[in-house]
């Protein structure tokens, strides 16, 4: 086969599409930077996603973005630099929440969840003689990470804490299969995204409720707009089928094709799982712990005060040794420092995005393009959504900010309460899925690449944005012309 370096990233049949689909992509941003008279909210996430692709370090790469991006719009470099270190504050709170839950998922694993699972995967795949039981086991793999990466958000609220825990043991298993490893984090943002897309329990209930619901409501007191929280995981049922849609694209066709991988052995900390059985009120409190770090989050709405009960309790069940409780948790928080890092910049980076006032520059621009066409203008709020949220990578943090914009807007399109939420909705979900700054995509490639033989980027970040990016605009679309 032939191939071309260039940049230390290798060309070659096999990631043709995905090149030239990411390529469109950064010509599309910087065609609108030209049609929407140089907005700099396009230049600064056209150049963040560029750099990124040219394998810039990611948190380098927002930070050189938002000062171009500042500057063009009129800002000053003292302002840019304020308000860029002033956001880095709102990012900090997400951080330790990562930090507190990577301690809680390392202690959960004390209890042997994560070791058992993989041993009885490793056990299966052995067991695997003919292409038939393979190809039960790969499904077995994918049903078992969906499940899981649903449950992350839901019953055991971890977030993307499990992954680093348990995917790297699982390596050894999908290098014997031969399974393209795009798959599996397709797989896993997929469960992350659609969990709080469409289940109101968990980070569903945060997302769907206190936020997405909250704000609607908030931006049309004396526009006579008032959603109810039964609406949304309703709204939201369309773009979801989408993303299901692009996920098995992924499995049956992009990457049906086996993918040969060295076994590399990891450099692992040993945490000294436990091995003894759990006696009957180790079982009960490890249930405790995790019911107990749901409730929190949802009565408190802090993921930092849940993950801190959680490990309070598991500390209490005995499966870890008083004296490593000091171990454990910090061994918790280096697993999801570089995560948490990446989301502290991208804070900095919205700040700035801001501070320019280009947001409703850019949706007035959009309108000034569309004229009177609906179906236009559900085309040109989700595109809209996605420049937004791409850059700052989290809908949590960026469905307040189109919130304000879009439910005029929608109204003034006569859209219905339910599309103006399918609109809002999915131009959030937008951020997570395919951003290279979004824990979505964050989370699969601390697990999938610590062999080095996975790239944030190429692997991670180009795959789920064709497999449900493109989607969800699609599918977001349909949902607002139907609804």
């Amino acid at each position: 086969m032939n191939t071309i370096t260039l940049k230390n990233y290798t060309f070659s049949s096999k990631n043709l599409t995905s090149t030239l689909v990411v390529l469109v992509t950064v010509l599309i941003f910087f065609s609108l930077l030209f049609l929407t008279d140089t907005n700099s909210i396009v230049l600064s996430v056209g150049l963040m996603v560029t750099l990124s692709m040219l394998r810039v370090s990611v948190v380098l790469a927002l930070i050189l973005s938002a000062i171009v991006g500042g500057a063009f719009s009129g800002l000053s470099i003292e302002t840019v630099v304020s308000e860029f270190n002033n956001g880095l504050g709102d990012g900090a709170p997400i951080a330790l929440a990562l930090a507190t839950l990577g301690a809680f998922a390392v202690a959960l694993s004390r209890t042997g969840v994560a070791a058992y699972i993989s041993a009885r995967m490793l056990a299966l795949v052995g067991r695997s003689d003919s292409d038939r039981n393979i190809e039960k086991t790969k499904w077995g793999i994918y049903i078992l990470l969906l499940l899981i990466s649903v449950a992350s958000g839901t019953i055991v609220p971890v977030h993307i804490a499990f992954i680093p825990l348990l995917v790297p043991p699982l390596l050894l298993v999908f290098n014997k299969m031969q399974l393209d490893r795009r798959i599996i984090g397709c797989v896993i943002c997929f469960g992350i995204v659609v969990k709080y897309m469409i289940f109101p329990v968990g980070y569903g209930a945060i997302y769907l409720n206190d936020i997405l619901i909250h704000s609607i409501n908030e931006s049309g007191v004396g526009l006579g707009l008032n959603v109810t929280r039964d609406m949304a995981p309703q709204a939201l049922l369309i773009p979801a089928f989408g993303m299901l849609v692009g996920l098995l694209v992924a499995i049956f066709i992009t990457y049906r094709k086996k993918r040969v991988y060295a076994d590399v052995p990891l450099q692992t900390e040993d945490l000294g799982t436990e091995k003894k059985p759990l006696l009957p009120i180790q079982k009960a409190l490890v249930i405790l712990a995790i019911v107990s770090t749901l409730v929190v989050q949802v009565m408190t709405g802090s993921m930092v005060f849940g993950g801190m009960v959680g490990f309070s309790l598991l500390a209490l069940s005995g499966v870890m040794k008083w004296s490593e409780q000091d171990t454990i948790f910090d061994s918790g928080m280096r697993m999801m420092a570089m995560v948490g890092f990446i989301m502290v910049a991208a804070a900095g980076f919205a700040a700035v995005m801001r501070a320019t006032g280009d947001v409703p520059l850019l949706v007035e621009q959009a309108v000034a393009l569309i004229g009177e066409s609906r179906a236009l203008a559900a085309l040109s709020m989700l595109l809209v959504g996605l420049i937004i949220t791409m850059g700052i990578g989290s809908s949590f943090s960026t469905v307040p900010i189109i919130a304000a914009i879009f439910v005029p807007m929608g109204l003034a399109y006569d859209f219905s309460p339910m599309a103006i939420i399918a609109l809002i909705g999915t131009a959030g979900a937008l951020g997570d899925a395919g951003s290279p700054v979004s824990d979505s995509t964050l989370g699969p490639t601390a697990g999938l690449a610590v062999d080095r033989q996975h790239d944030h980027i190429w692997d991670t970040v180009v795959p789920t944005f064709i497999h449900f990016n493109i989607p969800l605009i699609i599918f977001g679309w349909i949902a607002a012309m139907v609804l």
